[in-house]
């Protein structure tokens, strides 16, 4: 069992002065099978803790089925194990780019703008998924004793409550309630928060008595000072230190050289500073989880979808190779590290030679449809994802225009994804905006819009709207009613035996020889929608596309400089443009 405590000027481990090194690793972005690996290699760049945040959607799909919350605990054992202390970042809302920042849709979808105060159906639920998770961070603290709870002893020194709460609202009273739930339910190692270095940040979202922490990319000692005129007192600590960037479907990644942040990165250590890493190993997100954002400086602009890759311009690629940046921070915390560093894991076994998938079974999205979607629902305008339960995945919208009539423009208002659009069976345009054409149409005619998610937004004011048609079709100046909506959730797909239910084909192979030089096949059946291909004599549109047990050495605390005043360069919250220093800031 250890203490670990906030001091006035230094974290303390059983009295000690102790410098978090930390790096941002999600174990839901990381098969299972190399947790291991991808933490060792967090040991060797020179890190001796490792942060995680905890998606509440991936784990509560539906309310009160719960999925696999004891990953935590045991990505916590293997953290563990590689010799690594940990900080647990469970939300509820962790943004995270991934799929409604972490908040279940049935929960948003009916509160809507009510989440993250003290609405009492939202607390409700959130004090039940505490109740749920909370038992395998509560069995995991330093400074739990052994016993039935657990072995004792555990990695996990801190947690936070909530997550960069003062760039959406101003609840203190919401804050207050989380921080004494979190306690409630057996946390008794030090919490904390964390928000951008600017003053209605760090007011809106720290709470008196827990400490407040900052995320930034680079102006460590502007950012660093602005805290402490926030704290007098207390460790200073930049919780997300952003190395690199994520990227959005059809736009370039934001580059970010090694040379630049491992400099911004010994910045922050040179003022005494703790530091997490964000991210230290990025990973994938996996089975549509990846979210959206909305552009613009006040995050209400067009929306845009974030790619499935998390590699984030991190120290440890997708791969889980080391990077250029990687050996760059080796180098910078190796002055910070007490011994010599571990040495660098061999990198786990690849394909030896490329190869090529070749689709054997292939079904219509109509047939996908009516053996796996929900019941189809008739109202006077077009039903959302959420009034059909459908969080990641499709809606498909049936509708008749009247006539006769002469054409006219066809338009839907208020699109929140991607639409594949046909009239009498013939296919149409691939739509994505707001308020978008269709075309022209004459009637009668039969109209099918297929909508597919490109994610919920998971930062800034719009978070937890409602998506597909929000609005409605239009003919000229009337609305068409009579819209039947039809929804096909994405992990029905992943349901044991569910692609047993839907009638296959084989696939129509084309009669070519053999291709120079080309890499062996691989055959798959039953492939996952998405991956359909489709008849020109099939009348139901295509699905859409997509877009677009070791302890560490406790470190000393190392010689360390006041922050010091300066003009400010800019803003550095998640709510300012981008720096022309190449240190990204948020820009959500």
């Amino acid at each position: 069992m250890t203490r670990f405590e906030v001091g006035e000027r230094d974290f303390l481990l059983d009295g000690r002065p102790v410098r978090l090194l930390s790096g941002a690793l999600h174990y839901f972005r990381v098969h299972e099978e190399q947790w291991g690996h991808r933490l060792a290699m967090l040991r060797a760049m020179g890190l001796n803790c490792v942060e995680t945040y905890v998606p509440w959607n991936l784990h509560e799909p539906r309310p009160g089925e719960f999925r696999d919350p004891e990953a935590l605990g045991r990505f916590l054992d293997a953290a563990q194990a590689a010799g690594l202390w940990a900080i647990v970042r469970p939300g509820p809302y962790i943004c995270a780019e991934w799929e409604n920042g972490g908040l279940p849709q049935w929960l948003t979808g009916p509160l809507g703008r009510r989440v993250r105060t003290r609405d009492v159906a939202y607390l409700r639920a959130v004090d039940r998924w505490f109740g749920r998770l909370l038992p395998q961070v509560v069995a995991r603290q330093c400074t739990q004793a052994a016993g039935p709870g657990g072995p004792g002893g555990g990695p996990v020194l801190m947690v936070q409550a909530e997550n960069e709460y003062g760039s959406y609202g101003s609840d203190g009273a919401y804050l207050a309630w989380l921080v004494d739930r979190l306690r409630a339910h057996g946390v008794r190692v030090p919490l904390c928060t964390s928000d951008g270095p600017e003053e209605h940040m760090l007011s809106g979202g720290s709470v008196p008595g827990v400490l407040a922490t900052v995320n930034f990319g680079s102006g460590a000692r502007e950012a660093l000072a602005a805290l402490r005129r926030h704290r007098a007192d207390g460790p200073l600590m930049c919780m997300e230190f952003w190395c690199g960037w994520f990227a959005h479907w059809g736009r370039a990644p934001a580059p970010r050289s090694a040379r630049d942040a491992a400099a911004a990165l010994r910045e922050i250590l040179e003022c005494g500073a703790s530091v997490n890493v964000y991210m230290a190993h990025g990973g994938t997100s996996f089975g549509g989880w990846a979210g959206a954002n909305r552009s613009g400086e006040l995050h209400d602009g067009a929306l845009q979808a974030t790619v499935t890759s998390y590699d984030y311009g991190a120290p440890v690629d997708e791969r889980g190779r080391p990077t250029e940046k990687f050996w760059r921070f080796r180098e910078v915390l190796a002055e910070w590290a007490q011994g010599p560093l571990p040495p660098v894991p061999e990198p786990l076994p690849v394909l030896a030679a490329p190869a090529r998938a070749v689709l054997g079974e292939w079904a219509p999205a109509g047939e996908v449809m009516a053996a796996l979607g929900g019941a189809e629902v008739e109202a006077g305008g077009p039903a959302t994802f959420e009034e059909l339960g459908v969080d990641r995945g499709m809606v498909r919208y049936r509708l008749a225009v009247p006539g006769p009539r002469a054409r006219y423009p066809l338009r839907v208002r208020g699109l929140r994804d991607r639409a594949v659009v046909s009239v009498d069976g013939v296919p149409g345009p691939v739509v994505d905006a707001e308020d978008a054409l269709l075309g022209e149409v004459a009637g009668p005619a039969s109209v099918e819009v297929w909508v597919g998610s490109l994610g919920r937004v998971n930062y800034g004011p719009r978070l937890a709207e409602s998506k597909g048609i929000v609005g409605g079709v239009l003919h000229e100046r009337q609305f068409v009613h009579g819209v039947r909506s039809r929804g096909l959730r994405l992990d029905a797909l992943e349901e044991a035996g569910a692609l047993a239910k839907v009638p296959f084909r084989a696939a129509a192979r084309r009669r070519r020889g053999p291709v120079a030089g080309a890499p062996p096949a691989i055959t798959l059946s039953s492939p996952p929608l998405g991956l359909l291909p489709r008849r020109a004599t099939d009348r139901a549109p295509r699905p859409l596309p997509p877009r677009g047990p070791g302890r560490p050495p406790t470190p000393t605390t190392a010689a360390r400089c006041r922050p010091r005043a300066a003009p400010a360069r800019g803003r550095t919250g998640r709510a300012a443009a981008r720096r022309t220093d190449s240190a990204p800031g948020r820009t959500r």
